[in-house]
C-alpha cells in the first residue's frame, strides 16, 4: 500500500466520523492556540519593544563631539552623588566644594575629539557597522542663514533666528546669559537619513518626502498645529510683530494674535532662500580686505534676490504609536543640504583667499599674530604708502620729510603693535563655514537597539586602544551616552520580560504535546476491529502502520490549521482589550513564520504521538482484533 493510497483511505474513514474528528481536531488545537496566543504577544511586544528602543535611541544618539565635557561626572558633582573620601569627624560643620568640582568638570576635564580620523575609523569598518545602526548623522560647523524670500519691505533673516533680537533688542552674538539661551533657539534641524524609521516615526500628511538638497519638511503635532514661535521663525507670521507684542506686555497692555489657518497648499507654496555664509560679505578693492555687509539692508536684498530657493516638500507629523521621534518640530532639512552650503563655501573667493594665506586676516589684513615685534624697514613703509590715496600720501610724505629714518621705523613699529587682531584662523573658518564632509564637528550614532549601542560603545572602545598602542593617544575618543545614563537598566528589564515570555511558550508546548498524544492513543485503541478488517483482506502490519500515520497527520494539519485561524480570531478581541487597557496598538501579531512553524509542529507531534499505538494495534492478532467491539 502506498502512503497515497494510506492517506486517502484515512481521509475516507475521517470524512465518514466528521462530527469526532472535528472534536478531535479542536481539541488537539487546544494547545496550538495557547502557544500561538502566546506567540502572538510574544511577538507583539518584540515588536513593540524593538520600536520603543529603535525610537528612543533616534532622540539619545551617542555623541561625539570636537570638544566634549564629562557629562556623568558633572550629573554627579551637581548631585553630589560621586565618591568622596571624607577625612573628617561629625562633630563641625564642614563646607562641600561641589561648585569647585562642577567648575573642574566643565573647564579642566573638556576633551578634544579627533572625529576626522574617527570617521575613517568607521568607513573604514562599515560592514561591521552598518549591522549596528539605524543612521549616523555627520553635523558640520557651518551657519545656516535663511531669509524671507520677499525682500518689499528689506531683509527678513529667518535662521539664526532673531526673534529674541526683537524681542529683547539683543542678539545672539552680542554675548551673556540671554544671548547665551538664544544660541539653541533655531527651529531647522536635520533629518535622519534612515528612511525606513522616518517613516514608521512619521506620517507623510500632504507633498512628499525630500529627494533634493533644497527640499525640507515640515513638522506639526498630533493636533495639526504650529506653534507660534515657530511660525515667527519661518516667516508664515510677520516676525516683526513680536516686537510689538513685547512692548504692549512691558507697557500692561494685552495684544491679540490673529489665529492663523493654512492650507496644505499654501504651507507647501511657502518658500525661504539661502544664503551662502560666504555671500555675507563683500570684497574692498581699496583695502583688499573683506566687509561684513549682513547689516547692509540694499546689499542683502540684492543677495537675498538671486540666492537659491528653499521649499517645502511635505508635510509631517508624528505617528500617535511611535514612543519618541528624532525631530519633535520645526522644519527639518536633510544632509545633502549642509553638503550643498559647504562645496558652494570652499568655492567662494574670501575662502580661497583666506586659505592661500592663512597668516593674514582677511577682514582686517592684519596678520594673527601681529603682536610679535616685526622687523620693519623702509621699503616696507614705502610698500605702505602706496597704497593710500594720493592726499594721504602727500600728508605721510610731508610729515615723514621731517623726521629721521630711526624715527619713521619707530613709529611704524608702535602703529603695527596698536593694529592687532583678536580674530584667529580657526575662528575665521568657523564664521565662514569652512570644512569639508572629512571633518565633521559632531557625530551622532543611532544604535537599532540597547545590544547594537554596546556594541558601538565596545567598537569605541577598541578603537580607544588601538590609537593609544600606536602611539597617538591624543586620537583617543570621549563620548556622551545619554541613554546610558537615564536607562541603564532598561536592556535588563526587557531581557528579563522575553524570557518569561519563552518560559511560557515552552510550557504551553509540553502541555499541548502530552494532550495531543492522548486522544491520538484513544482514537487508535478505539480503531482495533478496524485494523482486523485491513489484516484479513491481506493488508501487512506495515500498511496498518501507514493507514494511522497518515491518519495522524491529517488530524495535526486540521489541528494546526484550526488552532491557527482561532488565534487569528482571538487576536482581535484582544487587541482591542489591549489598546483600552494599554493605549498599544495592534499588539498581538502572529508571524506568518510562527504560524505555518506550528502547523508544521502539530503534524509532527500528532504523528509521533501516534506511531506506538499503532505500532501496537498492528501486532495484534486479525482474529482477536476482529472480535473486538
Amino acid at each position: 500500500m502506498s502512503f497515497l493510497t494510506a492517506l486517502g483511505l484515512s481521509m475516507n474513514n475521517l470524512l465518514t466520523k466528521k462530527t469526532r474528528t472535528i472534536l478531535t481536531a479542536f481539541a488537539g488545537s487546544i494547545g496550538i492556540i495557547g502557544i500561538a496566543l502566546i506567540l502572538s504577544i510574544s511577538n507583539g511586544i518584540q515588536l513593540y519593544i524593538d520600536r520603543v528602543q529603535r525610537d528612543t535611541l533616534s532622540s539619545y544618539p551617542i555623541q561625539l563631539q570636537k570638544e566634549s565635557v564629562d557629562i556623568g561626572g558633572l550629573i554627579e558633582s551637581m548631585a553630589g552623588t560621586g565618591d568622596k573620601d571624607t577625612a573628617h569627624g561629625t562633630d563641625k560643620i564642614y563646607s562641600n566644594n561641589i561648585m569647585t568640582e562642577m567648575v573642574n568638570s566643565m573647564v579642566a576635564e573638556v576633551n578634544s575629539n579627533n572625529l576626522k580620523a574617527f570617521k575613517t575609523y568607521i568607513e573604514e569598518h562599515s560592514d561591521e557597522v552598518n549591522g549596528l545602526i539605524s543612521d549616523i548623522q555627520y553635523s558640520y560647523d557651518v551657519p545656516l542663514y535663511i531669509y524671507l524670500p520677499d525682500t518689499s519691505d528689506g531683509a527678513v533673516q529667518l535662521n539664526p533666528s532673531t526673534i529674541m533680537e526683537n524681542m529683547y533688542g539683543v542678539s545672539a552674538s552680542d554675548g551673556g546669559m540671554m544671548s547665551a539661551g538664544m544660541q539653541n533657539t533655531s527651529v531647522w534641524s536635520q533629518l535622519l537619513g534612515n528612511r525606513e524609521v522616518l517613516e514608521e516615526q512619521y506620517d507623510l500628511l500632504a507633498g512628499a518626502w525630500p529627494e533634493n538638497y533644497n527640499e525640507v519638511v515640515i513638522l506639526v503635532d498630533e493636533n495639526n498645529e504650529i506653534d507660534d514661535y515657530t511660525l515667527y521663525s519661518l516667516g508664515f507670521k510677520d516676525p516683526s510683530e513680536v516686537k510689538t507684542i513685547f512692548k504692549n506686555v512691558m507697557s500692561g497692555d494685552t495684544f491679540e494674535s490673529e489665529e492663523l489657518e493654512l492650507t496644505y497648499e499654501e504651507v507647501l507654496a511657502h518658500t525661504f532662500k539661502l544664503v551662502i555664509p560666504t555671500d555675507l560679505y563683500s570684497y574692498d578693492e581699496r583695502t583688499g580686505t573683506w566687509e561684513d555687509c549682513s547689516d547692509d539692508d540694499n546689499y542683502m536684498t540684492s543677495v537675498i534676490n538671486n540666492a537659491e530657493e528653499i521649499r517645502i516638500s511635505g508635510i509631517i507629523r508624528k505617528n500617535p504609536d511611535a514612543v519618541s521621534a528624532s525631530v519633535s518640530s520645526g522644519v527639518a532639512y536633510t544632509r545633502d543640504l549642509m553638503l550643498h552650503i559647504i562645496d558652494r563655501v570652499n568655492e567662494a573667493d574670501i575662502v580661497k583667499q583666506q586659505l592661500e594665506n592663512p597668516e593674514v586676516d582677511v577682514f582686517t589684513g592684519i596678520p594673527f599674530d601681529n603682536d610679535k615685534d616685526t622687523p620693519i624697514t623702509m621699503d616696507d613703509v614705502n610698500a605702505y604708502i602706496a597704497t593710500l590715496p594720493e592726499e594721504e600720501q602727500a600728508q605721510m610724505t610731508a610729515v615723514m620729510s621731517q623726521m629721521s629714518e630711526e624715527q619713521i621705523l619707530e613709529s611704524f613699529r608702535q602703529s603695527l603693535k596698536a593694529q592687532t587682531t583678536e580674530a584667529t584662523l580657526e575662528g575665521n573658518k568657523s564664521l565662514l563655514g569652512i570644512t569639508n564632509e572629512d571633518n565633521p564637528s559632531e557625530i551622532a550614532i543611532y544604535a537599532k537597539d540597547f545590544e547594537s549601542k554596546e556594541e558601538l560603545e565596545e567598537l569605541i572602545n577598541r578603537y580607544n586602544t588601538e590609537v593609544t598602542d600606536a602611539g597617538y593617544e591624543e586620537d583617543t575618543i570621549s563620548y556622551t551616552d545619554y541613554v546610558g545614563i537615564m536607562m541603564s537598566s532598561v536592556s535588563t528589564i526587557i531581557t528579563a520580560i522575553s524570557s518569561v515570555l519563552i518560559a511560557f511558550v515552552a510550557i504551553s508546548l509540553v502541555v499541548s504535546s502530552i494532550m495531543i498524544g492522548i486522544i491520538t492513543y484513544i482514537s487508535v485503541l478505539e480503531r482495533t476491529k478496524e485494523i482486523g478488517v485491513l489484516r484479513s483482506i491481506g493488508a501487512s502490519k506495515k500498511d496498518v502502520s501507514r493507514v494511522f500515520n497518515a491518519e495522524t497527520l491529517i488530524e495535526g494539519f486540521v489541528s494546526g490549521a484550526m488552532g491557527i485561524l482561532i488565534t487569528l480570531l482571538l487576536c482581535i478581541p484582544a487587541n482591542i482589550i489591549i489598546k483600552k487597557v494599554t493605549t498599544i496598538s495592534n499588539l498581538a501579531q502572529l508571524p506568518v513564520g510562527g504560524a505555518v512553524i506550528l502547523v508544521v509542529i502539530s503534524m509532527l507531534l500528532t504523528t509521533v504521538a501516534g506511531l506506538i499505538p499503532a505500532r501496537m494495534a498492528a501486532k495484534k492478532d486479525p482474529v482477536v482484533a476482529l472480535r473486538t467491539e
